[in-house]
């Protein structure tokens, strides 16, 4: 299978520092100028993080869809909402910055939304319980985000026309949905464990939304449930690959098949050191492909190295000095310099 980014190259989780859009861009285009990424800034507050942007892309497509802040995290609302407008506005001031900086980009660009199950585990529905309870409403909201994700992607496409447009599914919560660990809102009880072909069917509708498109799911959570991603269709699978209980079986029959690999080798809010950063960030995923047999040119093809999750929390100079290790990071995978 061919990918539409370079052999072992580097991008971004999503979220990032501050809450100035053209700043974000800037230091996007800068840092990642052959594989951007749509940017995120949660430090916004509520519209910013990755559930409320969601919430807005949902809301942008069918107006009677709308979040509110409760006490505990989020609740849907009918009607018109004023903090999905102000996140819509938000979402378009960032696009208008990647756009200002990333003039006649032509490489691969990723944008991110939250994925059914973490969305279903996160807001809680009018009568608050959340929406988890609900299996038509799983099913229902599936359906919702497929179309959100057509029309982003279009408007990414008409805006970006040489860009190749990918899709990032967060998953953070996946795990705790399968597992049947997510609590109610009482506290008191906890909801049943999804079976892994109702999560699938949910992941497949929302991944194949736009057929051309590459779509991934990043899980980073200590234990991805890597065959539940990929028998959803997933074209790549994003993991924290510093982190213990990796099932490098299943990765290596994700790898065996086609899917990309993206794998998360540094820590963002460490301090590292360039001379040593080559070294230290494509360790993992060489012992990886060590391990798997996998060293070859041809499945390092596949592989994309990141951060190990998003930089919201880092300072700039962080992000950067992460950025540019995944890069040289990419560059020793692909042998064109010395690991040492």
């Amino acid at each position: 299978m061919s990918f539409p980014w370079e052999p072992a190259a580097a991008t971004g989780i999503g979220s990032l520092p501050g809450e100035d859009s053209r700043e974000a861009a800037r230091i996007l285009v800068g840092e990642l100028p052959d594989f951007l990424h749509v940017p995120e800034l949660p430090n916004r507050g509520p519209g910013g993080d990755c559930i409320g942007r969601t919430g807005a892309l949902l809301h942008a497509v069918g107006s009677d869809f709308g979040l509110e802040t409760t006490a505990d995290g989020w609740r849907i609302t009918d009607g018109k909402s004023r903090l999905m407008r102000r996140a819509i506005s938000w979402i378009g001031e960032d696009l208008d910055a990647l756009e200002e900086f990333g003039q006649d980009y032509s490489g691969p660009l990723k944008t991110q939304i939250a994925g059914p199950w973490t969305l279903a585990a996160s807001i809680e529905l009018a009568g608050g319980e959340r929406l988890l309870k609900d299996a038509g409403a799983c099913r229902d909201l599936a359906g919702a985000l497929a179309e959100a994700v057509r029309t982003h992607v279009a408007e990414l496409k008409s805006r970006f026309p040489m860009a190749t447009i990918l899709l990032q599914v967060d998953e953070p919560g996946l795990n705790a949905v399968l597992d049947g660990t997510i609590g109610s809102v009482s506290g008191l009880s906890r909801f049943d464990p999804v079976d892994p072909p109702v999560a699938q069917d949910a992941l497949r509708e929302v991944l194949t939304a736009v057929p051309e498109v590459v779509s991934g799911v990043h899980c980073c959570a200590a234990r991805p449930p890597i065959r539940v991603i990929t028998n959803a269709n997933a074209g790549f699978v994003s993991f924290d690959l510093t982190l213990a209980g990796i099932d490098e079986d299943a990765i290596g029959e994700a790898w065996e098949s086609g899917v990309g690999i993206w794998a998360g080798s540094v820590n963002p809010l460490a301090h590292i050191d360039a001379r040593k950063s080559d070294a230290m960030v494509s360790a993992p995923m060489r012992t990886l492909a060590h391990h798997l047999g996998m060293e070859d040119a041809e499945h390092m093809a596949s592989v994309v190295i990141t951060p190990s999750c998003g930089c919201a929390g880092a300072r700039w100079s962080q992000v950067r000095s992460a950025y540019s290790a995944c890069v040289r990071a990419g560059r020793v995978l692909r042998q064109e310099e010395p690991s040492g």
